[in-house]
């Protein structure tokens, strides 16, 4: 819109004082847009509004990718409506001005001879241009189109392909085509914070099928990748043009923010590792919740999973989620798995401390004392961040979580509060001998499990370095 809003403006203006030497000065300008030709005047309002708009949606674009630009859109925002406003009033003012000069008897003639003012021929010559730049506006518009129609064409002789998402849902796309361009076109959400530019990475898919006919990452795109510390096989879908059907899974929400773009660790993106989890859960509080009023519930649970948590981090542990009244717990995330089973157990050494003196605290509250059952276990899970809006937090998922939580539930029938597993004993290199050792079958292992029955977790030895 702005190049034929602007045209008639810049050749009666500049071109007109190049060529005939007509003062385009300010009076000229306002007295043409707001008495010779108010319908100027309109279209001058609307190209500074179009103009600016446009400005701003590009500056958008640009600074949305960076960190601290969210924290200044308040105020920006509201130089983005000031500053216009300001100048639209400005604008009326000069018109009311010279609105009320041109009442005077003779000021515009003299105007019109000091200037000097165009010629009526000059005025024809100028819409003539004009409308010359309307047409080679149009012309270049249709070359546009139709250059776009013969690529389409040629794209499509070249040969055509699927890109298939995770729901399975596939898009037919021609070569020369980006990912993002892929969904965009068949109206699938994927996050891209900088408007497919290849910077701020939002727009970024693990591939799948069809990754070994892909080509090498550009240079730019691949600055981007490590800087995101990108694992193998991810791509920006923006700059990435597959020659053959690709499944591809966006690795992003279409709700990402320029936050999302910024480097992250490795464990939160997602990755396999060896840790230790921990399993806690209050025994028999449903049957004592149902004598306790709603209030009393939640003060008590407050109060449970603030002692179990201070005593999980105070030993390098992280929660990773309570779930009802139970707790599951990360250890070695950032340390490895030996120095994880260490600091779980010292962590279950910590929470039975901590259980004794909430219960103390509570006698008065309580018909009888709190009661846990804890287990911990190592193994090979996948490590990331997952979940959905605000219910977002790291999480292990695998084998070793689901045993370390059948562990955990049979800590009643072994009428223990601890259960350790061989291999964290092995690889936390404390001796665990004093305590009684038992090989059990546990739903989901092949092979039956070696594990330690620790009747109070206080009675375990006190752990240096965890």
């Amino acid at each position: 819109m702005i190049p034929p809003l602007v045209a008639g403006h810049i050749i009666g203006t500049r071109l007109l004082a190049e060529i005939y030497g007509i003062g385009d000065t300010y009076t000229y300008v306002v007295l043409v847009l707001w008495e010779f030709a108010p319908e100027k005047g309109l279209q001058q309002t609307a190209t500074l509004i179009v103009a600016w708009l446009h400005g701003c949606m590009g500056m958008h674009f640009w600074l949305r990718t960076k960190p601290w630009y969210p924290r200044l859109v308040p105020y920006l925002y509201g130089v983005v409506l000031l500053l216009p406003a300001l100048a639209l009033l400005g604008f009326a003012h000069a018109g009311q001005e010279v609105a009320r000069l041109a009442q005077q008897p003779g000021w515009v003639a003299a105007v019109i001879r000091d200037l000097p003012f165009p010629s009526q021929s000059e005025i024809v010559m100028a819409g003539a241009f004009t409308n010359m730049a309307y047409s080679v506006f149009i012309g270049l518009l249709v070359v546009v189109v139709v250059a776009r129609l013969a690529r389409a064409a040629l794209e499509r002789r070249r040969g055509v392909f699927h890109i298939i998402y995770p729901d399975g849902k596939r898009v037919l796309a021609s070569r020369g085509t980006t990912i993002l361009e892929a969904s965009r076109t068949a109206a699938i959400p994927h996050a891209q914070v900088c408007g497919g530019r290849g910077r701020c990475s939002t727009c970024r898919v693990r591939c799948g099928k069809g990754f070994e006919l892909l080509d090498e990452p550009s240079a730019d795109e691949q600055r981007v990748l490590d800087r995101v510390a990108a694992p193998p096989r991810v791509r920006l879908a923006c700059q990435t043009r597959p020659i053959g059907d690709l499944e591809v899974t966006p690795l992003m929400p279409p709700s990402a923010t320029s936050s999302d773009g910024q480097a992250q660790a490795s464990h939160i993106q997602g990755s396999e590792q060896e840790i230790a989890i921990l399993f806690a859960d209050l025994r028999e509080f449903t049957q004592m919740s149902e004598k306790k009023l709603p209030y009393d519930v939640v003060f008590l649970l407050n109060r449970y999973f603030r002692a179990m948590g201070e005593a999980i981090e105070s030993a390098g542990g992280q929660v990773d989620k309570f779930i009802g009244d139970g707790v599951m717990a990360l250890f070695g995330i950032n340390a490895g798995p030996e120095r994880g089973c260490r600091e779980a157990l010292a962590g279950a050494r910590a929470m039975g401390k901590a259980l004794d003196e909430l219960n103390k605290s509570l006698n008065s509250d309580l018909s009888e004392p709190l009661r846990i059952g804890i287990s911990i276990h190592t193994g090979s899970v996948i490590v990331g961040e997952m979940g959905y809006g605000s219910a977002v937090s790291i999480t292990a998922i695998g084998d070793a979580v689901n045993t370390a939580s059948r562990l955990e539930a049979m800590t009643k029938e072994m009428q223990c509060q601890l259960i350790v597993s061989a291999e964290v004993e092995a690889l936390s290199k404390i001796d665990l001998a004093a305590f009684p050792s038992h090989k059990i079958e546990v739903r989901g292992c092949e092979e039956p499990l070696m594990i330690r029955t620790i009747k109070q977790s206080t009675s375990l030895p006190a752990i240096e370095g965890a």
